[in-house]
């Protein structure tokens, strides 16, 4: 199966910047959508962006559209979320997940299959 490791979280002041990692292994595919949640202590885990491995195509949260960039290299199955203009409400577990494209964007949790085992960042006011 697929295995997901995050990395590049850290404590930033805000309206800094940091830069997510998420490399795949195992057994990936072109057709996947790899997206990006986060989980705020005490709150529901929530969409943050998404982007297909086919052809770069990206989806943004309004929280973050402006702010966050994703991009990819998929010779190295690693997805980068690049989070500028950062806000203490960003604050949270970021979690990496792989799923299935099946023509529409999706931002629920369910509809992805595999998931990294989070990296933390925190901004500070």
């Amino acid at each position: 199966q697929v295995q997901l490791v995050e990395s590049g979280g850290g404590l930033v002041q805000a309206g800094g910047s940091l830069r997510l990692s998420c490399a795949a292994s195992g057994r990936t595919f072109s057709t996947y959508v790899m997206g990006w949640f986060r989980q705020a202590s005490g709150k529901e885990r929530e969409f943050v962006a998404a982007i297909t491995w086919n052809g770069g195509y990206t989806y943004y949260a309004d929280s973050v559209k402006g702010r966050f960039t994703l991009s990819r290299d998929n010779a190295k199955n690693t997805v980068f979320l690049q989070m500028n203009s950062l806000k203490p409400e960003d604050t949270a577990v970021y979690y990496c997940a792989a799923g299935p494209w099946d023509g529409a964007w999706n931002t629920r949790s369910s509809g992805y299959d595999y998931w990294g085992q989070g990296t933390q960042v925190t901004v500070s006011s």
